[in-house]
């Protein structure tokens, strides 16, 4: 598994490092979306998670969900379109999880419109470390410890 400054990154995880984004395949085509380590750390603390309804559709660089911490509210942005087939409830009760563990803590699953073509668009977590160490040094972050 890859570490950078402190932020553990799977290795069988997809990322889509502009975003702090990562996928992974499941069954039937779909697909699972969470924030990486290195989002949940220079969020801080997340206070609530409002995701995409079920059978929603989500365009692609648009928001699958909004995230809040006490320092940042944003969009939780997919690269991938789709329709949302389900959400992750235990963080909609309880958004600090995903500060725990981000990658058992993930945010919606999608139902991709064109996966193959996103698929390649996205970094394998066994050559995601030299991506997340040049968007670490452009954002300023000094990691995750």
């Amino acid at each position: 598994m890859p570490d950078v400054r402190g932020c553990h990154l799977p290795d069988d995880l997809l990322y889509d490092v502009e975003n702090h984004i990562w996928f992974k395949e499941i069954d039937d085509g779909k697909v699972r979306l969470g924030m990486t380590t290195i989002a949940t750390a220079m969020a801080g603390e997340l206070v609530a998670f409002t995701p995409k309804r079920v059978g929603r559709k989500v365009k692609e660089g648009k928001s699958c969900a909004t995230v809040e911490s006490g320092k940042w509210v944003g969009p939780a942005k997919s690269i991938a379109s789709g329709e949302v087939v389900a959400v992750n409830e235990d963080l909609v009760a309880k958004p600090n999880i995903a500060n725990d563990d981000p990658y058992s803590s993930w945010m919606v699953e999608l139902k991709p419109d064109d996966w193959d073509s996103v698929k390649g668009s996205l970094t394998s977590g066994t050559d995601v470390a030299p991506k997340y160490e040049a968007k670490m040094d452009a954002d300023g972050f000094a990691g995750c410890g």
